[in-house]
């Protein structure tokens, strides 16, 4: 069964009449495979804003762990209460909730890497492939 465009069969339409429609063909396709790029990148780009926010908490509440760490330390030395124990369950609890964070925020920047948009090229590469094998099938005609 012949290809049929505009009503009638490839084979009797001119050169000029398939280049234009590979043409625009081609054009709309690189336009989609941009589009899809776009897309994807974007969604990247969210992961590592998303991962570098939760390092960006997890090392201030270490910093604050460092703090609550030495008051626990004074603390300990000057007063021999059991106020120490309450700053360092403090400090404990502060270091946990940043490795936590930290451990998250990794996991969303190993989602954002490599920063190419992978489907966008597999689609590119499977494209030029069924176009290779249009050209080989069209030859053989």
């Amino acid at each position: 069964m012949a290809d049929v465009v505009n009503g009638r069969p490839v084979t009797e339409q001119s050169t000029a009449e398939l280049v234009q429609r590979a043409s625009e063909q081609i054009s709309r396709l690189v336009r989609d495979e941009i589009a899809l790029a776009k897309v994807e990148l974007a969604e990247k780009g969210k992961h590592a804003g998303i991962g570098i926010g939760l390092f960006g908490g997890g090392g201030v509440l270490a910093l604050y762990g460092t703090g609550a760490a030495v008051a626990t330390l004074i603390i300990v030395f000057h007063l021999f209460l059991p106020l120490w124990l309450a700053a360092l369950i403090v400090t404990v609890a502060c270091f946990v909730i940043a490795g936590i964070m930290a451990l998250i925020g990794r996991s969303q920047v190993k989602k954002a890497i490599p920063p190419e948009p992978k489907a966008a090229i597999e689609s590119v590469k499977a494209d030029v492939d069924e176009v290779k094998q249009a050209v080989k099938e069209r030859g053989r005609e």
